[in-house]
């Protein structure tokens, strides 16, 4: 196997995934539950913001609240998987 040949498919491999994780922090998705509880994350899976809706909120009920932002994560942090693989799909590296 041609060593050059391997380096430059292994720098560009490097380039290609550099600019993956360039895009990735500049998307966003939201993730909501019931429409009272929104989370917003980058492509990375970083909370970039969190809205809770005044009638979320019943100091009775504080479980309820609890339970909405936990649907609000899970729904943006299944959101930011799928823009990964989308953003790592076709490249061929082991591990993306």
């Amino acid at each position: 196997m041609d060593m050059k040949k391997l380096m430059k498919q292994m720098q560009q491999a490097q380039m290609a995934a550099t600019k993956i994780q360039e895009d990735l922090a500049a998307k966003s998705v939201e993730g909501s539950a019931s429409g009272l509880v929104s989370v917003t994350m980058n492509g990375h899976g970083k909370v970039t913001a969190l809205k809770i809706k005044p009638e979320a909120v019943d100091a009775d009920d504080v479980e309820a609240l609890e339970d909405l932002i936990l649907v609000a994560l899970q729904d943006a942090s299944a959101k930011a998987d799928a823009l990964q693989q989308d953003a790592t799909r076709g490249l061929g590296i082991p591990g993306f």
